[in-house]
């Protein structure tokens, strides 16, 4: 694939097509379902007693709390209440942040679940799990089939994790922030944002490397790098090349399994200190040894987009990656004038989209061309299979459903036809879905077959 890769970007960065208008092709509702937000499982037996109840620190600057926290999708004005409370008796099945088929099981999946509260000093109770789960588009439920905690037995993570002197070494919020998500022949790779880092596991979900990143010959590291440490003087300064949680939300992998390519969810910043302008790095890693090739690519936001939230390939050179804004919730209920939340969504999803892009097509600056997207705020609905639509205005068609969630991070081929998304619900502080009521996991099947047929 690298070398086919390699000499299509030669010849066609002199194309004058190379920057062709994207074209907007249709979504079709076909499959919905729903695994209910406060799916809660019990942590290993062999887990530190501090692992029984997860969120104990989500409490203000982080600190342990005694009693209980109400989720809030944030402060005020805008913030308005989820109706769940922090902590939680067990581990969240929550915030799916990556998605591939199980291979040889047809309607499985594995998903990634996020790495707990949304931050590394609020997150070392929630332990980090890879989940097997099984959709069922008939009933609209979702079905947790199996459940792989992560962990460090073998003492492969260079730096110090929460649980370092257990025997098993569980693998929390505190050490990783997992956001995408390759199952391999003999196990998984996860890209994280801490380092950010790639790491390596097997069918077990211990780790057996964990890779630092490079890019034309510098490190890079975000402001949560665990080699870094705070300035001891206010005159002094650390340096950081990559956004705090702007490491590796996107991961793909080439049909041949020999190339990862991890896309960043942010830009990194310049040498003008200044983030690199509409523009994410695609860096490229070679499986068999663990090394970066060397080789990186770019990525072109499209507008009114501020992150993205996976990448995966489906063939040898085209892939479908998610872009979207930092909004929330229906725009038919948006804020009218002397109108405050929870009565109204303050700021809701404006740029919620599936991208196709061709890797094998870059422009002369290293761009990927972008085929064509579809519009997660627009999709059709004319079977009526939505299993919940939210809050809506009136004038709102029935024949049009949205997926208007702050985090959409799940994004996947089925088959010729189809795709499935999913969202990361960042409980219980995200509500997009409904004003006042914490997001579920859900999981929609798409038909959107003249997107995957572009070329």
């Amino acid at each position: 694939m690298r070398a086919i890769l390699l000499a299509s970007a030669a010849l066609l960065a002199l194309s004058p097509t190379a920057h062709a208008q994207e074209q907007r092709f249709e979504a079709v509702l076909e499959g919905h379902a729903v695994l209910p937000a406060n799916t809660i499982i019990p942590a290993p037996t062999d887990a530190p007693a501090d692992a029984r109840q997860a969120g104990k620190y989500t409490g203000p600057n982080n600190r342990r709390m005694d009693g209980t926290l109400p989720g809030t999708t944030g402060p005020a004005p805008s913030g308005r209440p989820t109706g769940l409370s922090l902590p939680f008796n067990g581990q969240a099945v929550q915030g799916f942040s990556g998605i591939k088929p199980v291979a040889g099981e047809p309607g499985a999946y594995w998903v990634l679940t996020d790495n707990g509260f949304g931050n590394k000093r609020n997150s070392a109770d929630a332990l980090l799990m890879v989940h097997k789960v099984r959709p069922d588009f008939r009933t609209g439920q979702v079905q947790v089939l199996q459940t792989i905690f992560l962990s460090d037995p073998e003492r492969r993570v260079p730096f110090r994790i929460t649980n370092e002197g257990t025997d098993r070494r569980y693998l929390t919020g505190a050490d990783f922030d997992p956001e995408s998500l390759q199952p391999v022949a003999d196990g998984f790779w996860i890209g994280e944002e801490f380092g950010p880092f790639l790491i390596q596991l097997d069918a077990e979900g211990r780790v057996r490397r964990v890779v630092e990143t490079a890019l034309e010959g510098r490190a890079i590291r975000s402001p949560d790098h665990p080699d870094l440490v705070s300035p001891a003087t206010p005159a002094a300064t650390v340096s950081v090349q990559s956004q705090r949680s702007g490491g590796y939300e996107g991961m793909a992998l080439s049909p041949d399994g020999s190339r990862l390519y991890a896309l960043l969810e942010k830009p990194l910043y310049g040498a003008d200190g200044k983030p690199e302008e509409n523009t994410l790095r695609i860096l490229e890693l070679d499986t068999a040894n663990g090394n970066w090739t060397g080789r990186a690519m770019r990525f072109r936001f499209a507008e009114g987009a501020t992150s993205i939230g996976d990448f995966n390939m489906i063939d040898d050179r085209r892939a479908l990656v998610i872009e979207r804004d930092d909004g929330e919730g229906d725009s038919s209920r948006v804020c009218a004038a002397g109108q405050m939340p929870p009565a109204c969504f303050h700021s809701p999803a404006r740029v919620k989209r599936v991208s196709l892009i061709d890797l094998g097509e870059l422009d002369a600056q290293g761009y990927v061309r972008k085929i064509g997207y579809i519009d997660l705020l627009s999709i059709r609905d004319p079977e009526g299979a939505a299993r919940q639509r939210g809050d809506l205005g009136a004038d709102v068609p029935r024949d049009r459903f949205s997926f208007p969630f702050f985090t959409i991070e799940n994004v996947a081929r089925v088959d010729d036809d189809h795709i499935i998304v999913g969202n990361d619900n960042n409980l219980p502080f995200s509500a997009g879905r409904h004003l006042t009521r914490a997001d579920d996991n859900e999981l929609i099947l798409l038909r959107v077959a003249e997107l995957l047929r572009a070329r």
